[in-house]
C-alpha cells in the first residue's frame, strides 16, 4: 500500500504535454478519490530552488532507503495531482522529517502574507 512520503514511479505530465514514467514524492493524500499531491524528483540538481526544494544527496545516511539511483532534487516547483491508477511501482519512502519539511515549506508558501499576483496587475 502506498502512503504519504513514498517515492513512486508514476505517469507524470511533462511541460511539453507528453507523459513519462518518472519518480515522484507523494506529499499528501487528497480528499475524494484518493489521488495524491506529489512533487517531481529530478537528478538535475541545478533546478533546485534555494530554501524551497530539497536535495537528497548520495552521501546522506538515509539515501539508500529512498530507492533513488543518484543525488536528486525534490521539486516543490513541479507539483501534480496523481491518481493511484497512474502509479506503477513504489520505490521506497522518504524519512518523515524530510517529508514534513517539504510539507511545511509548501504550506508556508501557500499562506504567506503576500498580495496575489493578479491583484498587483489589476486582474480580477
Amino acid at each position: 500500500m502506498i502512503s504519504e512520503g513514498d517515492i513512486v514511479v508514476a505517469e507524470l505530465p511533462q511541460s511539453d504535454g507528453s507523459v513519462k514514467l518518472r519518480p515522484v514524492l507523494l506529499l499528501r493524500k487528497l480528499p475524494g478519490f484518493g489521488d495524491f499531491l506529489s512533487c517531481g524528483v529530478s537528478t538535475q540538481l541545478r533546478q533546485a530552488e534555494a530554501n524551497f526544494d530539497i536535495i537528497v544527496e548520495e552521501r546522506a545516511p538515509y539515501f539508500d532507503a529512498t530507492g533513488l539511483r543518484s543525488s536528486s532534487v525534490l521539486r516543490l516547483n513541479f507539483l501534480a495531482s496523481i491518481p493511484i491508477n497512474r502509479m506503477r511501482r513504489r520505490l521506497a519512502e522518504l524519512p518523515i522529517d524530510i517529508l514534513e519539511r517539504l510539507q511545511s515549506t509548501l504550506a508556508g508558501h501557500l499562506v504567506a502574507n503576500q498580495r496575489p499576483e493578479r491583484m498587483k496587475h489589476g486582474i480580477d
